[in-house]
């Protein structure tokens, strides 16, 4: 559960982009891996928040 920075409601987790440019991508030489941010809506005040899910951390850490 996230919780917004402005002014500490519940924020309503698991939104996507779409398009292009929403993905980010770690070079490694020649190979690379790109993972989609997520992003988390505050519903009281409008506060939207970025974030990359954990498994996809674990993706960029391996």
């Amino acid at each position: 559960m996230r919780r917004c920075l402005r002014c500490g409601a519940e924020m309503t987790e698991g939104f996507t982009f779409t398009g292009p440019g929403g993905n980010v991508i770690r070079s490694k030489g020649l190979s690379f891996k790109a993972v989609y941010p997520k992003a988390a809506v505050c519903l009281k005040c409008g506060e939207v928040s970025i974030y990359i899910d954990e498994k996809d951390i674990e993706k960029f850490n391996k």
